[in-house]
């Protein structure tokens, strides 16, 4: 799992690449709550994310509670067809924001 991340504007854009699972969550997790600090609107560019298990639903979960806390929110873009299932099949997408594309999600 590898993580990058730039600022857009106003809005942080985090791009993980590969595999969210019960072995790279953790380190997902404490790369990502200290970006939801940053920011109000983080934008989560998932164009690279191969596949996400219910332990990385619990992370972007709490990410979104984190910015929730703040007055901020988590918006999530360019799922792949399998992850966007991942989300979807898990009422994920009832709570957090999806975008098809990373310019919906700026916008």
């Amino acid at each position: 799992m590898e993580i990058t991340h730039e600022t857009i504007g106003d809005k942080l854009v985090v791009r993980p690449e590969g595999r969210i699972d019960s072995m790279t969550s953790p380190a997902f997790e404490s790369a990502l709550l200290p970006l939801v600090d940053q920011s109000t609107v983080v934008v989560i560019d998932c164009a690279k994310l191969t596949y996400v298990s219910s332990a990385g639903l619990r992370v972007f979960l709490s990410a979104a509670k984190a910015a929730k806390a703040k007055g901020g929110k988590i918006v999530l873009c360019s799922l792949t067809q399998g992850v966007q299932e991942v989300f979807t099949v898990s009422g994920f997408s009832k709570i957090i924001d999806m975008h098809p594309t990373l310019d919906a999600a700026l916008a």
